[in-house]
């Protein structure tokens, strides 16, 4: 049985002031130049921005890897599914898996396992990440994303550059850009929705990543023939740059933020800011937590005293 943490408010804002003052790159934030700032937090922090490369780029290969297996004309898996949807069901298991995979992965459990800008820029906002930490995680994830592409290209060769593959490319579907935007826009507010609900619950918290993949799933399942299901600035650039395609590239610039920020903006205004716990998808590892965590400073206060 857990014990029940009990303090005054004025003991939570006094713990919680401590916290970010203890905090290395908190206190950084707050003095001397910029460039000291980005190097203390680069140097404090890499092994986290490194893990945020991989873990996208992992992800990439996954995706391309099943994109060339489940839609190649010379794939004997595409020649057994003949159908469309059953393939699409087939994919989004797939990478439904493969994202749960990562966030409950030492990896994952490590870095937070954002493994998209428009995650790490609404949990940003929502005040859980130093500001140089949120600028080279999405830095890490665009050149991990773009090197797992790369690697897969490189082992697939021209079954990913093939038209039905088409690098894993996420684009407007038949009916639209406008169509495409609102898609990315609700799936995206919908995914937020969901993280932000379970992660910062004490009895469904671990079934955070769960939660992820399975959204994962039925939104490759479902919407992708309206946007290709991106959700992943990221994700979609590093396709786009790999096959040097960029069809409504800004759709999956923007739509994603604006959704991840407006559920964001819903769930503060219903339930406040002091409800977001911590910005990692699974906090149940005991790998460290480089952000302005809530758990760490419960575990303060339920501390016995000396």
């Amino acid at each position: 049985m857990g014990r029940e943490i009990q303090c005054t408010s004025a003991a939570a804002v006094q713990m919680f002031a401590a916290q970010l003052l203890s905090e290395p790159a908190a206190t950084s934030a707050r003095t001397g130049h910029w460039s000291k700032n980005a190097k203390r937090a680069f140097t404090q922090h890499w092994p986290e921005y490194v893990i945020e490369g991989l873990c996208l780029g992992m992800f990439m290969i996954s995706a391309c890897s099943f994109a060339a297996l489940l839609e190649h004309p010379a794939s004997p898996v595409r020649m057994i599914i003949a159908s469309p949807d059953l393939r699409r069901l087939l994919a989004g298991i797939a990478m439904g898996l493969t994202a749960t995979l990562l966030i409950y992965s030492p990896l994952g459990q490590r870095s937070g396992a954002h493994m998209n800008p428009a995650t790490t820029l609404t949990f940003f906002r929502l005040g859980k990440l130093e500001k140089w930490d949120a600028a080279f995680y999405v830095m890490s994830q665009f050149m991990g994303g773009v090197a797992g592409t790369l690697l897969a290209f490189v082992a697939l060769g021209q079954s990913l550059a093939h038209k039905n593959v088409n690098f894993a490319i996420t684009r407007p579907g038949l009916r639209g850009i406008a169509a495409a935007f609102v898609a990315e826009v609700v799936i995206t507010f919908l995914l937020m929705t969901v993280i932000l609900n379970v992660s910062n619950s004490r009895n469904f918290a671990r079934f955070t990543g769960l939660a992820a993949g399975t959204m994962v799933m039925l939104f490759i399942t479902f919407e992708a023939p309206f946007s290709g299901m991106s959700m992943n600035p990221a994700r979609s650039f590093a396709s786009d740059f790999v096959g040097m395609q960029w069809q409504s590239i800004w759709i999956y610039f923007t739509a994603p933020l604006i959704g991840m920020l407006s559920a964001a903006e819903l769930f503060v205004r219903t339930r406040g800011l002091h409800s977001v716990i911590c910005a990692k998808l699974d906090h149940s590892g005991r790998a460290r937590c480089i952000f302005r965590c809530g758990y760490m400073t419960q575990e303060v206060i339920s501390a016995p005293t000396r």
